[in-house]
């Protein structure tokens, strides 16, 4: 093929992918930096390959032109991107530019596959060269970017809450749900403010106050909960909570506000089963009431205790059905694991031969009936660290207790003015109504105060717009903790940030060490690692019943829990990030490791188990991110491979172009047959326009469906033996998820790029820009020396200039002003 057909080719192959690539890629993806040629992914194609091997930068700069522009020009702009006059030897003067095409490259996406390419050494050579000369820029002109203050989400509400008073709130029954942004809900450009929202911090104030002190004069109430239909309470589930030798039920954290009588009443919904069942009613693990249910034909049953006396403060209360046998009973069928399967009919006919037993619908509790006084609990005896003898030392009293609840609050040395707002409320409301009154109104303007809410930070005030300055000691605290504990700073980070000698470096990482060390990291696990990994989608997606009837609600919290308990294990024991993709070992219960197919494990407590399957290494044989990346009918290729490439990889593929139909308008059967899902799949990537994109995506998907939409192990899809052969953008073949994986070990760039990238993000609370990307190199570089240990990242985010400093924000009008100055 002589060289016009070639490029002949090349742009007819480019107006096919102008809809497909990226007009809008993630910037919190990851980028390049200079590491060993083994792992760069990038091959060479059979078509149209150059022998030659090209260095120099006015040679890579025509292989810029010559491979890139096809596609990449004025007049197509395939992916909203032209390189038309780009040049390697300037490419810190289009740093955008530049990123977009590192990501590409690095990844092994560009030029796509099918597309004439030049050799690897040649393409490892050109990414190199623009990673050297956007970070050799980056290092001379500094940016460390502009984030405004952000605001407490409501897992950081809580944990700031649990801190300050010793007190577990649910933060959802007064905050709205927080905004994502990317992968991330702390972001601060997401984080609006409005009307409502500051409604509901005022409301969550004056409620948070009133549990934390208690309420003498509490009028009786009923507080409802309600159990999930998707709680299995077969005879041998036993709840976490409840009382050995019972099953099923329900466990709550419920508020008495004063110490009194109490009614806990419960109903059950009843089926075709066994008359007679006894509940078994306990108050902080201690038996107080057992009530005879007796079925009297109705599916609904209320009964209630007789009153009950239970002290102030928060209490776990816990209703379960006293166990009458251990396992199923005899039936003439075999019980689903699903106890409640198919909905409330189910009970009536879908279960039909199989005892359905009763469950546990509703708990109520009402009171107080006969009220008394407040005891001591948890939360005053974190806040009274003094109580006034006499009315003289009441004032005096007050304004300890005000001053150590702000300085904690308000993650500072609280000053004059800081406590004058909430002394003023406490002197008018005590005044009237007594000194705890007086204090909880204080608490209250604490709670509601921006100082609280926001994590606002100093600026300078002798700084013009533009310039870069460094986080004062105690704004630095404040945003390691809350980067790591996803709350406020302890007593010892405060002192020292006081002192002003946090900033110090040997100090600082002690501290990173020993914040590390200490059970709120588990944080990263269940906040940061939780949004990364994207596992609130997991807990979104409830398979059909009909389809999977032995899948409940406590697998699917199971499979995320041990996610979470895998990405803690990793950071408390300083693990290599690369076992996300090689880890030959997990964290199972017994009811996990049944689902897994993973024998010897007894009990509901999690331990850590060797895979005995190669397929199911690392994050990509839990069902958590399986069960994520499904539909709740079927699995999706399409999903898994899109949820490797950005989340794992950090290269997402382009959105769909508009009009182009979903796989579910793919028709899914022919004469006498169905057709599996890569059927369909291969149906509709016929279509040229859609093969550019699912070329890239489909081969990883496909290589993980033998997992089912709850995870487990299956060889066969509608009684059809299933093919997951396949093969990688880059030309390897691969047919498994063990073949997944290793193709993904071999190129670990991208991956531990793309993790930095977000674990950058979620430390800054702003989304990560393309003046990041030399840091998040940089912070890569370093951790591989030590084997990608988690602590390198996490040192390495900690000692970034991202992190530590902050840039004036330059004013829209300043921007005008110098345009017409022409700089």
């Amino acid at each position: 093929m002589n060289k016009s057909s070639t490029a002949f080719l090349a742009l007819v192959l480019g107006l096919v992918l102008v809809a497909c690539d990226s007009s809008n890629e993630q910037s919190t993806a990851s980028s390049a930096s200079s590491e060993p040629t083994a792992e760069v992914a990038v091959t060479q194609s059979p078509t149209g390959s150059s022998p030659d091997v090209v260095t120099d930068a006015a040679g890579l700069t025509e292989v810029v032109q010559t491979y890139c522009q096809v596609c990449h020009n004025d007049a197509l702009r395939t992916g909203n991107l032209s390189l038309a006059g780009f040049e390697v030897e300037n490419a810190p003067d289009h740093p955008q530019t530049a990123e977009r095409m590192i990501r590409k490259l690095r990844a092994g996406m560009m030029p796509p596959p099918g597309m004439p390419r030049p050799n690897p050494e040649t393409l490892l050579a050109l990414v190199e060269e623009i990673e050297t000369r956007i970070d050799e820029h980056a290092t001379a002109n500094p940016n460390p970017g502009v984030r405004r203050f952000q605001r407490l989400t409501r897992a950081e509400y809580e944990n700031s809450v649990a801190q300050l008073f010793d007190l577990e709130i649910d933060a959802s029954r007064w905050l709205p749900e927080d905004t994502f942004l990317g992968n991330f809900n702390n972001l601060s450009a997401a984080q609006g403010l409005s009307t409502t929202l500051l409604e509901s911090y005022l409301r969550a104030a004056a409620e948070v106050t009133r549990i934390a002190l208690g309420n003498p004069d509490a009028l009786s109430v009923s507080s409802k909960y309600t159990n999930p239909i998707h709680v299995s309470q077969h005879s041998w589930d036993h709840l976490e909570g409840t009382p050995f030798g019972t099953r099923g039920g329900m466990v709550v954290t419920h508020d008495f506000p004063t110490d009194g009588e109490y009614v806990i009443s419960v109903e059950t919904l009843f089926g075709r089963g066994l008359p007679g069942h006894d509940m078994d009613i306990s108050i902080d693990g201690i038996g107080v009431a057992q009530l005879a249910l007796a079925h009297n034909g109705d599916q609904s049953i209320p009964i209630q205790t007789k009153p009950i006396y239970v002290t102030a403060g928060q209490h776990q209360i816990a209703a379960a059905f006293v166990k009458r046998i251990e396992g199923p009973y005899e039936d003439r069928l075999s019980p689903f694991k699903w106890s409640f399967v198919g909905g409330e009919d189910a009970q009536q006919w879908a279960n039909y031969g199989i005892t359905a037993l009763p469950h546990l619908a509703d708990l109520m509790i009402t009171g107080p009936i006969a009220a008394g006084p407040v005891s001591e609990t948890r939360s005053r005896n974190k806040i009274f660290s003094c109580y006034p003898g006499s009315a003289e030392e009441e004032l005096d009293c007050a304004r300890e207790i005000i001053s150590t609840i702000a300085t904690q609050a308000y993650r500072r040395p609280a000053n004059e003015q800081d406590l004058a707002g909430p002394t003023a409320f406490y002197e008018r409301y005590a005044q009237n109504s007594g000194f705890e009154i007086g204090i909880r109104t204080a608490l209250q303007s604490i709670l509601a105060s921006p100082s609280f809410l926001f994590r606002l930070e100093e600026q300078p005030g002798d700084l013009a717009p533009g310039q870069q300055y460094q986080l004062n000691d105690i704004d630095l605290a404040s945003r390691l903790s809350f980067f790591l504990w996803g709350t406020g700073p302890d007593e010892e980070l405060r002192d020292l940030a006081s002192r002003g000698t946090l900033t110090n470096p040997q100090t600082l990482e002690a501290q990173v060490q020993r914040m590390l060390a200490d059970p709120r990291a588990n944080n990263l696990a269940t906040s940061f690692a939780s949004q990364w990994l994207r596992l609130q989608e997991a807990g979104k997606n409830d398979p059909e019943p009909y389809l999977y009837p032995d899948f409940t609600g406590q697998l699917k919290d199971d499979m995320i829990r041990e996610t979470q308990l895998f990405f803690e294990n990793l950071v408390r024991e300083d693990r290599s990030l690369l076992e996300i993709v090689s880890a030959d070992y997990t964290f199972v219960n017994e009811r996990l490791a049944e689902h897994y197919g993973i024998e010897g494990i007894i009990g509901n407590e999690f331990q850590r188990v060797a895979y005995t399957d190669d397929n199911r290494r690392g994050l990509l044989g839990q069902g958590s991110i399986l069960m994520l990346t499904s539909m709740s009918n079927r699995t999706s290729p399409v999903l898994r491979g899109k949820w490797v490439m950005e989340v794992i990889m950090g290269a997402p593929p382009p959105p769909p172009p508009p009009d182009v139909p979903a796989l579910e308008a793919t028709g899914g059967v022919e004469p006498g047959r169905v057709l599996t899902t890569r059927e369909r799949l291969e149906i509709h990537r016929s279509n040229p326009v859609c093969n550019a994109c699912h070329q890239f995506m489909d081969p990883i998907g496909l290589a993980l469906d033998n997992f089912d939409v709850t995870g487990a192990w299956r060889i066969r899809e509608d009684g059809r033996e299933l093919d997951t052969s396949g093969t990688y953008y880059d030309g390897t073949d691969i047919n498994s998820p063990l073949d997944l994986n290793e193709v993904l070990a071999k190129r670990p760039i991208p991956i531990v790029r793309s993790f930095t990238a977000n674990l950058l993000a979620y430390a800054m609370g702003r989304r990560i820009e393309y003046f990041d990307q030399p840091t998040v190199r940089k912070i890569v570089k370093e951790a591989e020396a030590s084997d990608y240990r988690m602590s390198s990242f996490i040192l390495g985010v900690v000692r970034s200039d991202p992190f530590q400093k902050m840039q004036v924000p330059v004013l829209e009008t300043d921007l005008v002003a110098a345009n017409n100055e022409g700089v």
